[in-house]
């Protein structure tokens, strides 16, 4: 006698393959659908330049040279009076100013996030004192907005 032969159970190729073109299509509108966010960008500069201001108020405290910070929309610096030695006293010079250019932390630096508009209350000054006003700067660019502030311990803090 003669077995009946049972019917083949699971999926066709052809089954299996417009399944893989569904998920396929849905991965793709997902992945188009995310968008990176805009100020997280600026977020992230703000966050560097709070890192480098640590770093240059820790070489103003073992250097006892004041540092300035400087920017514009499309980066920043750092800078200080270059010593000089007129006739065997070392003095600072604010006519010859460091720039930092080999220093890997403090060197000039561009914005990640385009141009960037910076509002502060003033010139923004590093001095060797442990303790000082606080103060706070304002990073505006097309995304939004960030502020990095200083407080009076000298603790920098991005908000």
């Amino acid at each position: 006698m003669r077995r009946q032969a049972s019917p083949q159970r699971g999926f066709t190729l052809i089954e299996l393959m417009v399944v893989l073109v569904i998920v396929g299509i849905a991965t793709a509108a997902l992945g188009l659908s995310i968008r990176s966010d805009p100020l997280r960008v600026l977020r992230d500069d703000a966050q560097r330049l709070a890192e480098r201001f640590a770093v240059a108020q820790s070489e103003v405290r073992g250097d006892g040279r004041s540092i300035a910070w400087q920017a514009d929309a499309d980066g920043y610096r750092f800078v200080r009076g270059a010593w000089t030695d007129d006739g065997g006293v070392p003095v600072v010079d604010p006519f010859h100013v460091e720039d930092f250019r080999r220093d890997a932390a403090l060197r000039p630096q561009r914005w990640q996030a385009g141009p960037v508009r910076v509002a502060s209350g003033g010139a923004v000054v590093l001095t060797p004192e442990w303790f000082g006003q606080p103060w706070r700067l304002v990073l505006s660019s097309a995304a939004g907005q960030v502020e990095v502030r200083r407080d009076a311990s000298g603790r920098f803090k991005v908000q």
